[in-house]
């Protein structure tokens, strides 16, 4: 006869253990808002980290990348691993906002810490929709993309152009994304739409007689909106903090992006005949081009900001962080100082502004300082790159190439050296 081998009888999890699974998944919740609000695995972390503290999670640990979270809480001599994916990565400022004030408050005592009032605060948070409605968001794109216009030497015509083309280009672009299309193939179309109404827009004015020429040098800035900078510098940043697997994905993420936006516009390019040129510089008194450059350098964070659902406040801060530094990096280059030696030192300035004005406000410095600088980004130079190797002009794709990346390097060393002077826990390992 053979013998019976036990079956093992399944435990039930007793108190202590279905308190941990509570949290551990409360916790692993926070970790999912914010990596899909859109920011780096840093914040992510910490974020999970003082909610699991604040709710007797002993050790909490994780892993975060682009689109997944593995976390593993301790309590005594239990442990809890869970494991997320977050299938649409996209930038909401104010529910980023929103969830570092609960963490905050949890942390330093000011909210219960209870697991049914964290997840009470966290389905307000998610329940929350977009500040601002489909055609609004829209006019901000056409705002911010037209004082790139101006700050890429464009014109009056150029700007009109390019507001309205890039204004219809987001809105096409946000009611795709709300059907849940493919975010590469969204971006390429949103470009083809935008270059396509831009020439539409200048030929029908050169065509009336309202103006001599056909103003085709500026379509580029028609697709600015489609720059992935946040996620660009965001990622950098998390190579800072030494964070390669989140932020190489990251990287990764936004150059696809942006190879989707340049092959659309490419192809339109090749279709009708234009090429990425610069706009004929434009001569204008000292005093009323600084004037000028203070005034769209505005405008564009503000637009950009609002783009990325932030508050008024939150806007006006990034905008009013992004004047000074981003008119004496315009001076710098003017000047003959390398563009991406400038666009250090501008960084690093907005770094140090920011560290100063987002704590005032309760808002996390990344809403201020990161909006600050993708006015900064180098979009028409890349747009170039992709456009110059479509051509067979390898060497202009990687002179332009090379300069976009320098520029985007400098950019995260700035605004990374800003937070180790202002911040212990980038100054120091632990």
């Amino acid at each position: 006869m053979m013998a019976s081998v036990p079956v093992p009888v399944p435990t039930q999890p007793d108190d202590d253990e279905l308190q941990l699974i509570r949290r551990s998944g409360v916790a692993l919740r926070m970790g999912r808002l914010s990596l899909g609000a859109g920011t780096g695995s840093y914040r992510v972390k910490a974020s999970m980290a003082r909610v699991a503290h604040a709710l007797g999670v002993e050790r909490h640990q994780a892993h975060v990348t682009l689109t997944e979270i593995t976390t593993t809480s301790h309590r005594g001599r239990s442990f809890r691993t869970e494991v997320t994916e977050v299938r649409r990565v996209g930038i909401d400022a104010h529910r980023l906002t929103l969830l570092e004030r609960l963490a905050g408050d949890l942390d330093a005592g000011r909210r219960p810490a209870t697991v049914e009032d964290v997840t009470r605060a966290l389905d307000e948070i998610e329940a929350r929709g977009p500040l601002w409605g489909a055609l609004l968001n829209a006019l901000w794109a056409g705002l911010a993309c037209a004082a790139f216009s101006f700050l890429n030497r464009g014109g009056p015509v150029e700007m009109a152009a390019v507001f309205v083309a890039a204004a219809l280009g987001q809105g096409a672009r946000r009611a795709m994304l709300h059907r849940g299309l493919n975010q590469f193939g969204v971006t390429m179309v949103a470009a083809a739409l935008a270059c396509l109404t831009y020439l539409a827009f200048v030929t029908a004015l050169h065509g009336s007689g309202a103006t001599a020429t056909r103003h085709e040098a500026g379509y580029v800035s028609a697709v600015l909106f489609l720059v992935p900078g946040f996620p660009l510098v965001t990622g950098a940043l998390d190579l800072a903090k030494l964070d390669f697997s989140a932020g190489v994905a990251r990287l990764t993420y936004a150059l696809t992006l942006l190879m989707s936006a340049a092959l659309a516009v490419w192809g339109v390019s090749a279709l009708v005949g234009l090429s990425p040129d610069l706009a004929p510089d434009t001569r204008l008194a000292p005093g009323v081009l600084v004037a000028l450059r203070c005034l769209f350098s505005f405008l564009g964070v503000l637009g950009f900001a609002l783009l990325f659902n932030s508050t008024l406040p939150m806007a006006a801060a990034a905008a009013a962080v992004a004047v000074v530094p981003n008119v004496l990096r315009l001076g710098l280059v003017d000047a003959g100082v390398l563009p991406q030696a400038a666009a250090a030192g501008a960084a690093l300035l907005v770094g140090l502004l920011a560290a100063l004005v987002a704590p005032r406000l309760r808002v996390p410095r990344i809403t201020v300082s990161v909006p600050a600088v993708v006015i900064m980004v180098p979009g028409v130079t890349a747009y170039r790159a992709v456009f110059a190797l479509s051509e067979g002009d390898t060497t202009q794709a990687l002179a332009s190439g090379v300069q976009a990346v320098l520029v985007v390097a400098a950019l995260a060393i700035g605004l990374a050296v800003a937070r180790m002077l202002t911040d212990r826990e980038w100054a120091f390992e632990h």
